[in-house]
């Protein structure tokens, strides 16, 4: 998910070209008991997309300004591309300027947000690469240059792509790229962090209830309702967005409190050749966008901005390795969407998922090798 891309809206509509891709909100108003003054939800576009925060409670405009003023920081310190009519530069196109020149001082926020995302590419053997910057500018999928690059554009793009040539100094705080030419990219994370930053906003606020969606990217805060007595909490009810259909379908629901909801899919940007769709989400083995069988990945965990760089990871990895790597992480679950329809959910969403979509089927493990499928 690359939060630097604007969409075109001078451009032919196509499917999934929108702003809000990975999940719907399903909110039945009635339920809603706000206590403390609070001002309707607040949009903004920034992160290179619609954001909406809606606080249930104490959402005072100051509490909203602040909200956004961190949102629209983080995206002045982590966006890869100069935007019409603002010169600025941003601390990470600094850094991917001063490639194989010389080391960048860095805030401690990108500091750390490099350092997690180190961290997924290392356990991801680099199927998750924050350093997939040259392969994003040859695609420009989501832009106006989007194009399906020469084979040896992408050959000679491929080398440059090594999160092991990121060189972090914590001491100093710094950040280096090793080699001219290596670009860094944190659409796959950043709006995760964006999501974190403004709960963490929120709830030092003291606000117990709330919905923070960055373009897709959903964090919840608390429950649907105000507990009282014999009033038990009620789950905010969110839907999985259906990667087939338009925008606002869903496969199913989940009813979920205090967490974070992130999809990565083929739907997201993407744009079509001779009836292929060629997707933003690329493979850092061979360049091209990843084909494995897989429509999309939700990831369901507590913190956003571990949900965003898992979504990728995962889906990158593909269904046996993606969920191999998902059972070593505590509190994290997923919802894969296969190609033929098929719907496979991890145990501890079993109970708080319900499909909704009869072209849809529940399954249980793959069986990749055979070709069948384990009925759950």
């Amino acid at each position: 998910m690359n939060i630097h891309s604007f969409p075109n809206n001078n451009r032919i509509p196509r499917p999934h070209r929108s702003f809000f891709t990975a999940v719907i909100l399903l909110i039945c108003a009635t339920t809603m008991i706000a206590c403390g003054r609070t001002l309707p939800p607040q949009m903004e576009f920034v992160l290179g997309t619609i954001c909406n925060v809606n606080l249930f409670e104490f959402g005072t405009q100051k509490l909203y300004a602040a909200i956004y003023e961190r949102i629209r920081e983080i995206d002045q310190t982590m966006n890869v591309q100069v935007r019409e009519g603002d010169n600025h530069l941003s601390t990470l196109m600094i850094i991917n300027q001063n490639a194989g020149i010389a080391p960048v001082k860095i805030g401690k926020d990108l500091f750390d947000l490099l350092e997690k995302a180190k961290y997924y590419a290392e356990i991801t053997n680099g199927a998750f690469d924050p350093t997939v910057g040259p392969l994003v500018s040859l695609w420009g999928i989501g832009t106006e240059n989007e194009r399906i690059p020469k084979p040896e554009e992408i050959k000679n793009a491929l080398p440059l792509i090594n999160w092991r040539d990121m060189i972090l100094d914590r001491e100093q705080g710094t950040a280096f790229l090793q080699r001219q030419g290596m670009a860094l990219d944190l659409g796959a994370i950043a709006k995760g962090y964006a999501g974190d930053e403004a709960i963490r906003i929120a709830k030092e606020a003291q606000v117990g209830h709330a919905i923070i969606d960055l373009g897709g990217n959903i964090v919840v805060l608390g429950a649907r309702n105000i507990p009282k007595k014999n009033l038990a909490a009620v789950p905010w009810r969110v839907g999985v967005q259906d990667p087939l259909a338009e925008r606002g379908s869903y496969i199913g629901v989940l009813s979920v409190t205090d967490t974070s909801i992130v999809t990565s899919g083929v739907y997201e940007r993407f744009f079509m050749v001779d009836g292929k769709r060629y997707h933003h989400i690329l493979s850092t083995t061979d360049g091209y966008p990843v084909d494995n069988g897989l429509l999309s990945v939700t990831i369901v965990t507590h913190n956003s901005t571990d949900a965003d760089g898992l979504s990728t990871s995962v889906f990158t990895l593909g269904f046996e390795k993606g969920l191999a790597l998902l059972k070593t992480l505590p509190n994290t679950e997923a919802i894969f969407i296969f190609t033929d329809h098929s719907v496979y959910v991890t145990d501890g969403l079993r109970d708080i998922f319900q499909l909704t979509n009869s072209e849809y089927r529940i399954i249980g493990i793959r069986d990749q090798g055979s070709g069948n499928e384990e009925r759950a």
